[in-house]
């Protein structure tokens, strides 16, 4: 089959990224300033709880590519196991925010034990979902509108959720009541998305079955074979490694940089703002330079960027909420162009070994990207441990030391900017022939 997708099942393909992209952005953006400021947890022990559920998902997400590839249950290889996760996500990242009468390392293993579940719940979503356009349609043109409406929907949902959750949580002076509430809506969200695209997806086609690995070793393997994966990924978990780091840090650059913990929204919205008003200029660029030159210019605006918020102290708020807006044109970007250059990749590997392994290759796609923004909530609670940061619950708010405010500006910017200048070496490794390079969606 080429071409020809309902209107409806590319548009219903895309909602799902309302929930990919809402808990892609939530718990990065918040969890850990609720376990340090709202449950006195202290930043070590809150790394840990936020970075161990995502090792257990990193060794997840290939498991998961691997059944979703040999499944044959009724409804299509994938879409059963969007409706597991749509089923289960919601209601565990509500509990995760249900802010038990718990403090301190008793707090952070709730957290911990909920997070994990949730974690688990979206690769079971994730992963089956990332491989869906592959197997719809055989036609590269039709794929590229698949995937032009799920970096749309995921635009909207990074908008919505990072503007949504913080203003709810601070609404009433982080309280316990303030993070039930936040999330309760933002599940609403979640599932909204999640159950969106397993309903419209009904009528996909499958015009091609996925060859599953039979283990994580084999896995590993295929992808050795693979230099051009190999390099894109890479690339994309320092990305998502220093993506990570600054989604963890904006709350604390908000309250103790600018002063205000309710600044997150407007900074938030400076930073995702242009994610949806850019994009297809990346596109135009894309489509007139190619792929990777656009991809380059991305990374390089973002790593400029995140320098310049190094200088927001002394220059005043007026260069933080600049850098950062630029941040976010950087960002739209980051998100669209890898993709592209995956789904590239994809079909490259099909053409050189005549087997369509999707499922393996999202897998440990999604397994990298997840190990990446894991590691930035511990990178940044490191940073904040080492420079003597001080935790404490809603209640009772303690002064910090100079070296802590230093460690929030140095863990917002400049080690942003180290990682993605190490990522443009692998970008520069990454090549496929020029034809592919220049396809864009």
């Amino acid at each position: 089959m080429s071409g020809g997708l309902p209107r409806s099942v590319r548009i219903g393909y895309g909602l799902g990224s309302l929930g990919t992209g809402t808990f892609g952005t939530v718990p990065g953006l918040i969890l850990l300033y609720y376990l340090t400021d709202v449950l006195a947890v202290p930043a070590a022990v809150a790394g840990a709880a936020v970075f161990l559920p995502k090792v257990w998902d990193v060794l997840v997400n290939p498991l998961v590519g691997a059944l979703s590839d040999r499944s044959r249950l009724p409804g299509g290889p994938r879409r059963p196991f969007l409706l597991i996760g749509a089923c289960t996500l919601p209601p565990l990242f509500a509990l995760i925010f249900a802010a038990p009468p718990l403090r301190g390392a008793a707090a952070a293993a709730y957290v911990a034990v909920l997070f994990l579940l949730a974690a688990t719940a979206y690769a079971v979503f994730q992963v089956p979902y990332v491989a869906l356009p592959a197997e719809m349609t055989a036609d590269q043109g039709e794929r590229a509108r698949v995937l032009g409406w799920r970096v749309g929907f995921l635009g909207v949902a990074i908008l919505l959720s990072g503007a949504l959750a913080p203003a709810i949580a601070h609404a009433d002076g982080d309280t316990p009541a303030s993070y039930r509430l936040m999330g309760l809506a933002v599940a609403v969200l979640l599932a909204v998305g999640m159950f969106g695209a397993w309903h419209f997806t009904r009528h996909a086609p499958v015009v091609a079955r996925n060859d599953s690995e039979p283990s994580l070793r084999a896995q590993l393997a295929t992808a050795r074979d693979n230099p051009a994966f190999l390099n894109l990924a890479g690339m994309w978990t320092l990305q998502a490694l220093a993506v990570g780091v600054m989604l963890a840090g904006v709350q604390y650059f908000a309250t103790y940089t600018l002063g205000s913990a309710a600044a997150v929204t407007p900074l938030f919205a400076c930073m995702i703002g242009p994610l949806v008003l850019v994009m297809p200029l990346w596109n135009r660029l894309a489509a007139r330079r190619g792929v990777k030159y656009a991809q380059w210019c991305a990374s390089s605006l973002f790593l400029l960027a995140a320098l310049a918020l190094a200088l927001t102290p002394p220059a005043g708020h007026w260069l933080g909420y600049t850098a950062v807006a630029l941040v976010g044109i950087a960002y739209a970007g980051l998100q669209l162009l890898p993709l592209t250059m995956l789904a590239d990749t994809l079909a490259g590997d099909h053409r050189r070994t005549g087997r369509t392994r999707a499922g393996t290759f999202t897998g440990l796609w999604t397994a990298a990207e997840t190990l990446g923004f894991a590691l930035g909530a511990g990178t940044f609670a490191a940073v904040l441990a080492v420079s003597g940061f001080r935790s404490s619950d809603a209640g009772h708010r303690v002064a910090q030391p100079g070296s802590a405010l230093t460690g929030i500006t140095v863990g917002m910017s400049l080690l942003p900017a180290v990682l993605t200048a190490l990522s443009l070496w692998l970008l520069h490794r990454y090549s496929l022939d020029e034809e592919e390079t220049r396809r864009v969606p």
